[in-house]
């Protein structure tokens, strides 16, 4: 089955926004493929605002969140596999979700060595008495 974690990010994210709160994404910072501003990572970690007023062309696909967003005045292009999102929740009254850190997808089949060929059992006559 699909990770519901897309699934649940753009509800919680609806139902944030239609009642007039701020939408707060919390991502793991060290998941492979996160691009956001490192200096603004703390502990692994780094909050977003994903509100319509703060950011540009949001989507929230079921691989990845993705926008343009503006830090320290500087426009700057924000990508997160889905994955990476360990929350979500109003900045106004924190109500939201926490997930559980996801573990990443196994690799793909190409990306998996050749099984090592099995190596013969050692045969021949042995003396038994």
């Amino acid at each position: 089955m699909n990770s519901s974690r897309p699934y649940l990010v753009r509800a919680l994210y609806d139902w944030i926004v239609d009642n007039g709160c701020t939408p707060y994404v919390l991502i793991d910072a060290h998941v492979q493929g996160v691009e956001v501003p490192q200096q603004y990572v703390k502990d692994g970690q780094i909050v977003l605002n994903i509100s319509p007023g703060a950011v540009a062309n949001l989507l929230i696909s079921n691989d990845d969140i993705r926008f343009r967003g503006r830090f320290g005045g500087i426009a700057v292009d924000i990508f997160a596999p889905v994955r990476a999102v360990l929350g979500i929740y109003a900045r106004e009254n924190g109500q939201g979700m926490v997930f559980e850190p996801e573990k990443a997808p196994p690799p793909a089949p190409d990306d998996v060595p050749p099984p090592s060929p099995p190596v013969p059992a050692k045969r021949g006559l042995r003396v038994v008495k």
